[in-house]
């Protein structure tokens, strides 16, 4: 399955994933955090949908096209993967982060 990703760092990402659990009732797509580092979340997102948006400051793009690749941590749905974990996982085959409500919650969060 090819999907892309949001990242924002440390409590940032945390306050963002917070906000999205909020505004969905509990049920924002799949979401990533990690453990470790920069302490990342990372929101996964439709395949092609991260490029053509304007994001606000704090927002890493993960995606891929013509001649790029991003690498896309993601943990084992059963079993522990620390420092990854699943803060929202996925709920069914095509089930992801609303790519257009992600950013613009990110715009009211970040700025």
């Amino acid at each position: 399955m090819q999907f892309d990703a949001i990242r924002v760092d440390d409590e940032d990402g945390r306050r963002l994933a917070d906000l999205l659990e909020s505004m969905t009732g509990g049920d924002p797509g799949p979401v990533v955090i990690e453990a470790h580092g920069r302490r990342s979340v990372y929101f996964l997102v439709p395949a092609g949908t991260t490029s053509h948006r304007a994001w606000p400051r704090g927002v890493t793009r993960l995606n891929s096209g013509h001649a790029h690749v991003s690498y896309i941590p993601v943990p084992a749905l059963k079993g522990r993967t620390w420092p990854l974990s699943w803060r929202f996982p996925p709920t069914g085959a095509g089930r992801f982060v609303h790519p257009l409500l992600l950013c613009n919650a990110a715009s009211v969060l970040l700025g």
